[in-house]
């Protein structure tokens, strides 16, 4: 005769479920607990954006050609912005490359509490799991943006065109570095705009133009031996200036940066995230009620 073993449960499994007690304290293993989540709400996350789309995932290979081709005519030919010798498609595709990627995850990430109410309201999990999932996602977006770049590098490298400014330097071992600048950057931008338009939704009409106007104070459509000396102080205030000229350093091995300004970015940078850790776990205590 043929006996089943029985499976049991552990006796005494419950679930607590608290409040968090403090504004910067972040419940890291929890977040871990839920990576299977997190993997969801990535897959999610990509696949919803080109659902029923005729191009599906070729647009973030077409989005940042046709926006370098665009400035190209207009700051290159019309303006007459030069570009420090770098030829005009590789200094707008890598200066967009950072960008791009910083501005989709503040503008989907910003409308965190706004996009995700509905289950907000129906199941509890660590809300930073949505921003953080947001991030990652884009991240196949980044790696997708980066096939025109490289092959506009290889054609000019391959006809010996601009030989002095297309090359590979043994910076490119650093490019994780700048691109984990702009993940961290964004991800702290994204939680200080979810909870400016968690109660008062109108702000996410200015988020937008907050996002074009940061863009143009950004060293992407213009280099920054440019800019007056007087001036650079107010560049380097700019947080995303820095992993902006770290790509193009990494990458086309052309850029100017000193120690002192990388470090202004990254203390800047830090006081963002614990500033959007501590608004965004106060607003997520009352938003669903709110919502």
């Amino acid at each position: 005769m043929l006996v089943m073993a029985e499976v049991g449960t552990p006796r005494e499994y419950e679930i607590v479920i608290e409040p968090s007690q403090g504004w910067l304290k972040v419940k890291w293993d929890e977040l871990w607990e839920y990576r299977d989540l997190i993997i969801l709400l990535v897959q999610r996350d990509f696949i919803s954006r080109y659902k029923q789309t005729a191009l599906g995932p070729v647009w973030h290979v077409l989005q940042p050609l046709i926006m370098a081709l665009v400035y190209a005519v207009i700051f290159g030919r019309i303006a007459g912005i030069p570009t420090d010798g770098i030829p005009t498609p590789l200094f707008y595709l890598c200066g967009l490359l950072p960008w791009n990627y910083f501005s989709q995850n503040i503008t989907t990430g910003g409308a965190t509490f706004i996009n995700n109410a509905h289950i907000f309201g129906k199941v509890y999990f660590p809300r930073l799991a949505v921003p953080i999932s947001i991030v990652v996602a884009n991240l196949i977006a980044f790696a997708l943006q980066i096939i025109p770049f490289a092959i506009f590098f290889a054609w000019y490298k391959l006809t010996g065109d601009h030989a002095p400014t297309v090359r590979l330097t043994w910076w490119l071992l650093l490019f994780p570095l700048p691109l984990l600048h702009v993940a961290v950057l964004s991800l702290a931008v994204s939680l200080l705009m979810a909870a400016s338009t968690a109660k008062y939704r109108d702000l996410v009409h200015l988020n937008q133009f907050i996002i074009q106007i940061w863009m143009f104070v950004t060293p992407i459509i213009y280099p920054l031996s440019k800019i007056p000396q007087q001036w650079h102080w107010l560049v380097w205030a700019n947080p995303m200036s820095v992993p902006v000229e770290a790509f193009r350093l990494c990458l086309l091995g052309h850029g100017a940066l000193r120690p002192a300004e990388v470090m202004i970015s990254l203390a800047i940078t830090i006081l963002l995230l614990f500033a959007g850790i501590a608004v965004f776990q106060r607003v997520e205590r009352t938003v669903v009620d709110s919502a």
